[in-house]
């Protein structure tokens, strides 16, 4: 008997990281020394206070049956007052709910919210859960490019008629991945006038909003009205190095966090209380450790950035994330391409491919190795016959 995928999944392309990260295994096992700047997985510990906090939860009585998929109060309203302090939000806790990281929280948006048929608004590049969890739900996802020259923003304004008639999500990104872009507010009020105006719903993707190397980057809820039309995803993956250990928060519009909590209670039994009342702690405790985690990344930033224009690359620093994002420095070449002549020279960096046709001719670069790797991985780049 022989068994095959569904044709949700064949329509997917390849996931490309998981890709990459296979042809490292490979090397690797071949001996080769490989410095690894695709994946975006934090290379530091989470901050002591969260490991202390969840070792003395181990204990706790009650803590170990099933939770709630919404997550508890106290963790809640954690999250409530972290955003309070970080954006003068008022949210009640009934406009917050848990996810087990933002990926599962943004997949399972479309299924949640959306129809077969219905039209899903998703920028290029950018991550692909918004394409692959419009599949799954059987609706249309719709290309919305990011060029450079709009400063990565994309045109509401160019979208046809016809597609926003049937549009019910539209995805926005910043900090962006994998860009770095930031949006200003401006953009954010014209999201909230142009779901107003098309009835749509905006899912503000921020897991990146405590990457920053300037002035700390607004959210899409902050702006007036933005409530009555959308949602914003938060991830501590990014903010404290902690990404295996899965939680996220969505939060806004009260009537949305509920549908995905109803959606959620179908398909989840939320996360193991210790952790949520760790995490809890380190909202309201332990912030402080991100000022750490931001100046680490600058420094990796600056080295890649002016290594890489010592060899006559054109690459900008990004205003916040952890991602360097820069056109293929080789003319004729493809993203892919240039991306194995790296991995011949023992680094890995992500084409802009993987993100989408709009994002080809780019490249990813990952600053989650140490300062010593990025200075070995620019050294390797300097030996490439471009």
């Amino acid at each position: 008997m022989s068994f095959r995928p569904s044709d949700r999944l064949t329509k997917l392309p390849p996931y490309l990281f998981a890709e990459f990260e296979r042809k490292r295994a490979a090397l690797e096992k071949q001996g080769k020394d490989i410095v690894n700047l695709g994946i975006g997985d934090p290379d530091q510990p989470p901050p002591r206070l969260l490991l202390e906090t969840m070792k003395a939860h181990l204990r706790d009585e009650g803590v170990h049956q099933y939770s709630s998929s919404q997550g508890i109060e106290e963790f809640r309203s954690a999250v409530a007052s972290f955003m309070k302090k970080r954006y003068g939000l008022a949210l009640e806790n009934r406009e917050i709910c848990l996810g087990i990281g933002s990926k599962e929280l943004i997949a399972h948006m479309p299924l949640a919210l959306t129809n077969p048929g219905d039209v899903v608004l998703c920028p290029e590049p950018g991550y692909p859960p918004y394409r692959s969890g419009t599949l799954f739900a059987l609706s249309e996802p719709y290309v919305m490019p990011l060029r450079k020259e709009r400063g990565f923003l994309p045109d509401l304004d160019s979208i046809p008629a016809d597609v926003l008639k049937r549009a019910k999500i539209l995805y926005v990104n910043y900090p962006n991945n994998p860009t770095g872009a930031v949006a200003p507010r401006e953009f954010y009020a014209k999201c909230v006038e142009f779901a107003k105006a098309h009835g749509l719903l905006v899912v503000s993707d921020e897991a990146y909003a405590e990457l920053y190397y300037g002035k700390p980057p607004c959210s899409f809820l902050e702006l007036p009205g933005a409530r009555d039309v959308g949602v914003a995803v938060h991830s501590m993956t990014k903010t404290f190095s902690m990404a295996g250990w899965r939680v996220a928060w969505v939060c806004g519009n009260a009537e949305v966090v509920e549908i995905i909590r109803g959606f959620k209670a179908n398909c989840d039994s939320g996360q193991f209380m210790g952790f949520q009342k760790a995490v809890a702690k380190v909202l309201t405790k332990g912030t402080g450790d991100m000022k750490s985690i931001r100046a680490m990344y600058k420094r990796r930033r600056d080295l890649f950035v002016k290594g890489c224009r010592k060899l006559g690359w054109d690459v900008t620093s990004p205003e916040a994330g952890l991602y360097i994002w820069f056109e293929v420095p080789a003319k004729g070449l493809t993203s892919m391409q240039f991306a194995e002549r790296a991995l011949e020279a023992g680094v890995i960096m992500l084409p802009g491919s993987g993100f989408g046709q709009a994002a080809e001719g780019f490249m990813r670069v990952a600053l989650t190795v140490t300062e010593d790797r990025i200075r070995e991985a620019v050294k390797r780049l300097a030996t490439l016959k471009l």
